[in-house]
């Protein structure tokens, strides 16, 4: 008898343990579930940061400073220009003029008689031209007449004479497009966020009644040129042509190729009529 009731008071022990544990755990449950309703951790509340916001590209005249590059060919180097600013130093005095803000330039690495696979070449290669497109905001160039008479008549632009063949210039034409968009793709590349000018080309045998058929192929250049510009939003084609066509007497230097000082003062007008 003695060993029922000490067996019967071990097993009411042994639930009256397991319903204390359970009660004890459903309590600690309870509270668990209460303190996650009024404290809730941060694994169930989490806080999504935003998504921070590009900004805007200011336009250039927003700027504290403009900072100018140059390069190319003989346009860009300002000969036929007697007082020496061709139109890269005029556009330096006109900007700062118009906007009132410093404008300095920083190199003109331009060379008379470059073509378009030199310039990719030594933008590619040039430390000297890679740092100083990297410190620019704004860079000017022109290139591609040279590639074009080449193709033509092994000469640079400005030895061409009136006999070429307008079958060779037009079939010279893709590879030149090819050269200048290597150009571009390498200055894009070294400064992706500065403004890019190019001014086109222009026909500056208008008055030579053999040369003067050329000019739709010029058009045609600077309608490919303005198509590969076009695909990046801060670069710019400032057209030349009908400056020259109409008053190359007025505008021309004696050599008949290159500009003088007013057809370089022209060409800067309208490169500073394209920035804002």
């Amino acid at each position: 008898m003695e060993n029922k009731r000490t067996s019967s008071d071990t097993l009411w022990r042994v639930v009256g343990l397991a319903a204390l544990l359970s009660t004890a755990l459903l309590v600690a449950g309870f509270g668990y579930a209460v303190k996650d309703l009024v404290w809730p951790s941060p694994e169930h509340t989490p806080i999504q940061s935003p998504q921070a916001e590009l900004p805007a590209k200011k336009p250039l005249s927003e700027s504290s400073e403009i900072r100018i590059t140059a390069i190319g060919d003989s346009l860009t180097k300002g000969f036929g220009d007697d007082e020496g600013q061709g139109y890269v130093k005029q556009v330096v005095a006109m900007l700062r003029d118009k906007w009132g803000i410093p404008v300095r330039l920083n190199n003109n690495l331009a060379v008379n008689g470059l073509r378009a696979d030199e310039l990719a070449e030594s933008l590619r290669t040039n430390k000297g031209y890679q740092y100083t497109i990297q410190q620019a905001n704004l860079v000017l160039f022109t290139i591609g007449g040279n590639d074009l008479f080449q193709s033509v008549t092994g000469e640079k632009a400005s030895e061409a004479t009136g006999q070429f063949d307008l079958e060779k210039l037009k079939a010279g034409m893709p590879e030149g497009l090819q050269r200048f968009e290597a150009v571009i793709e390498q200055i894009h590349a070294l400064n992706p966020n500065a403004h890019v000018v190019y001014v086109g080309l222009f026909n500056p045998f208008y008055e030579m009644e053999d040369l003067r058929v050329g000019s739709p192929y010029i058009q045609q250049w600077n309608q490919q040129v303005y198509d590969i510009l076009h695909r990046y939003d801060n670069m710019t084609i400032v057209p030349t042509y009908d400056l020259f066509e109409n008053a190359s007497d007025l505008y021309l230097s004696s050599d008949h190729f290159h500009p003088n000082h007013l057809g370089y003062e022209q060409i800067a007008t309208r490169v500073v009529q394209s920035l804002r």
